[in-house]
């Protein structure tokens, strides 16, 4: 298929590969060009703009930040399908697919627009992180029309080991939310059993030998106790981020009811960590918040 993504960045960039070793044509688009023109020499082809990718790709993918720069990408001034042109329209464009992890409102209100131009909108957020889209691993929770998805789903099984339909749109960020949840609650806890294991006088990067096979084993603990023991590690993701994404919890929350009382904890640690300067720090930063050095500098630096 002709493909447009806009995102290249942690997660973008190894899944353009992996479409490009699929066979697809992908139009890559990134607000700092240099991360686009990295990938020309592996297939892909920059354009100037998110609008520049209605003229070729039947479908674009999204991978950026927050709610506000989906907006700005695909409504907003050259936005793929802004009306600031002499030829607003969705051009070539069938399909949007947003792998951004953003707030469920949000995505129905984004679909709807599109839906008015006939274009279909899948929000697909992703699991896995870095390590997984570089293996092409992903697990990916879908929201919108069956038809859609279905589509879809033989193009982003590229990078992805599962495509789950939740339902319709915005079902895929609602089960993300769950997932941020139980992801970040999991990393606070391990970052406080680490401390609790240092403040012992006990080897704490040898917990996920001792625990493993037992109920407190996984993926997890196995990530970040080494980047919580062990300088030297490259960034897999942000606190920032996951900030952004358990405030989104907590709306989501509050609209719906639940009741979410370790959630809240949580969102008060990382807000803790963004007022200790923490919040470009790599997620495994859970440590310093909860046992921070005497010295001031972080043990994952």
């Amino acid at each position: 298929m002709e493909l447009g993504f806009c995102g290249p960045g942690l997660m973008g960039a190894p899944m353009i590969r992996h479409l490009l070793q699929a066979g697809h044509h992908v139009w890559v688009w990134n607000r700092t060009r240099a991360k686009a023109q990295a990938l020309v020499a592996e297939g892909a082809r920059v354009v100037d703009t998110p609008r520049a990718l209605a003229a070729h790709a039947q479908a674009v993918f999204l991978c950026v930040s927050d709610t506000h720069a989906v907006d700005e990408v695909v409504y907003g001034l050259g936005g793929l399908l802004g009306a600031d042109t002499a030829d607003a329209g969705a051009g070539s464009v069938r399909w949007i697919v947003d792998h951004s992890s953003i707030a469920p409102a949000a995505t129905r209100e984004f679909a709807a627009r599109a839906a008015e131009l006939g274009v279909g909108w899948i929000d697909a957020p992703v699991s896995g992180g870095v390590p997984g889209a570089q293996a092409g691993t992903l697990a990916v929770m879908a929201g919108g029309r069956a038809a859609d998805v279905a589509a879809l789903e033989p193009v982003i099984r590229a990078y992805a080991a599962r495509v789950t339909h939740m339902g319709d749109v915005g079902a895929g960020q609602m089960t993300k939310l769950c997932n941020q949840a139980i992801v970040c609650a999991t990393i606070a806890g391990i970052a406080e059993a680490v401390g609790l294991a240092q403040a012992a006088g006990i080897d704490a990067a040898r917990l996920p030998e001792a625990l493993a096979g037992g109920w407190a084993d996984s993926v997890l603990l196995r990530t970040f106790v080494p980047r919580m023991t062990e300088a030297g590690h490259e960034p897999i993701g942000s606190l920032k981020t996951f900030q952004k994404d358990i405030d989104t919890v907590g709306d989501a929350a509050q609209a719906t009811g639940a009741v979410m009382p370790v959630v809240g904890a949580v969102q008060q640690v990382l807000r803790l960590g963004a007022a200790m300067g923490l919040g470009q720090a790599d997620l495994a930063a859970f440590i310093d918040i909860v046992r921070p050095r005497r010295d001031g500098v972080t043990a994952t630096r």
